[in-house]
């Protein structure tokens, strides 16, 4: 069953017949919020933003910051005054607010799609029923669960249900009683136990749909991980050399069609030793693979989210650069000692081709996403040298 909506009407930017602005809301403060925020900005709406944090970087930049928890009734019931559509910035505000929403304003990505990406059990069961291949998995929620589990899954990774993100609640396991031990330290909670596969790569595909079913998509995207966190995004010709890549594309366009989804959606892959693909995971949002879609596309993951949203036009959107997009971690806020220091920005930004993007986050942490920063050239062969040679000034591990 699909969740697709009907509309009856384009919300166009701009003052109203009535005087009023037209507003469109964003549940989530973070920096995919803020990205969404001045994307809708540049077009002429007006934006409001619900996040409990008083510094969230959404509510910073946006014109309403409605700062309360993502249930508070009475703060679904503001967002839902002043807006005429809402969307969600990250996969964990929880389904049941976006389903109250729903009863009272188009909201693009909807409750269920939310719900089956926040758990990755109805996920891969979901992947499964598309006919889209994962790596053999098994769902773990109890002590029986856990002596059923078929030898064959092992060695694996175990991985919570819900609310892992960036490697977190994540455990690789070897044997049975290391599986069983690595379940009791995750909480006992629901966990998915996948076998560990023969991976050459990573990649991601991001689709956007619109209300009528139109869908328009990006380039694929290769991707590099360090401890569970995107490290470097790659996006020119020829950046997967493996037979049956492109059947990503078709694998996320069926899984976007089955929910009936409205909005951007990411869906990531591991590429394996025989260029066969299996699908990891999707994120119901703009994605972090897809930052570098802001310099290096006409028409950037944001944007689109604008469009879906508000049922635009969608036009397929043409990459007219190469691009290499790099995260900056709090890491690089603090020397080999421990040290506070400033990243070497005037250098990076000395070198062609550089965009820095940082999220106006107040407090920097190692491991905390704190900007990205995209380098476009007219090759790839430009475009990756030059990022080498940021990686370096910053101190950066090479790829």
């Amino acid at each position: 069953m699909t969740e697709t909506a009907t509309r009856a009407a384009t919300i166009l930017p701009g003052t109203t017949a009535t005087g009023a602005q037209t507003t469109l809301g964003v549940m989530g403060g973070g920096q995919l919020g803020r990205m969404f925020v001045q994307a809708a900005q540049a077009m002429g709406y007006f934006t409001a933003v619900l996040d409990p944090d008083p510094a969230s970087p959404a509510g910073l930049v946006s014109h309403f910051h409605i700062q309360a928890d993502y249930l508070d009734e009475q703060a679904l019931a503001q967002l839902m005054q002043r807006c005429s559509a809402i969307t969600t910035e990250f996969e964990n505000v929880p389904a049941a607010a976006l389903h109250t929403l729903g009863a009272h304003r188009p909201v693009a990505p909807g409750a269920r799609a939310v719900a089956i990406a926040q758990n990755r059990i109805q996920e891969k069961q979901f992947f499964n029923r598309c006919g889209v291949a994962t790596a053999p998995w098994a769902a773990i929620e109890s002590e029986a669960d856990l002596a059923a589990v078929s030898d064959a899954l092992l060695p694996g990774v175990l991985k919570t249900a819900r609310l892992g993100y960036d490697g977190k609640g994540q455990v690789r396991v070897a044997s049975r009683a290391a599986l069983g031990e690595a379940w009791r330290q995750l909480g006992a909670v629901p966990c998915v136990l996948e076998r560990m596969l023969p991976l050459v790569d990573e990649c991601s595909v991001i689709v956007a749909r619109g209300w009528n079913g139109q869908t328009v998509h990006y380039p694929l995207q290769r991707n590099l991980h360090r401890d569970g966190i995107l490290a470097v995004t790659e996006a020119f010709e020829g950046n997967l050399p493996y037979p049956g890549v492109n059947r990503a594309l078709d694998a996320a366009k069926t899984i976007a069609d089955e929910l009936g989804y409205v909005g951007v959606l990411c869906v990531e892959f591991f590429v394996l030793a025989d260029g066969s693909l299996v699908a990891n995971e999707m994120a119901p949002r703009p994605h972090n693979s897809g930052h570098h879609t802001v310099d290096s596309c006409d028409l950037s993951q944001f944007e689109a989210q604008v469009r879906t949203l508000a049922g635009l036009p969608l036009v397929a959107p043409r990459q007219h650069s190469a691009a290499v997009m790099l995260n900056l971690l709090g890491d690089l806020w603090f020397d080999g000692e421990g040290r506070a220091r400033t990243p070497a920005w005037a250098e990076v930004l000395a070198l062609p081709g550089a965009h820095l993007h940082l999220y106006g986050k107040l407090q920097p942490r190692p491991g905390r996403k704190m900007g990205h920063l995209t380098f476009t050239a007219a090759s790839a062969v430009e475009v990756r040298a030059t990022a080498a040679r940021a990686a370096a000034l910053l101190g950066m591990a090479p790829w």
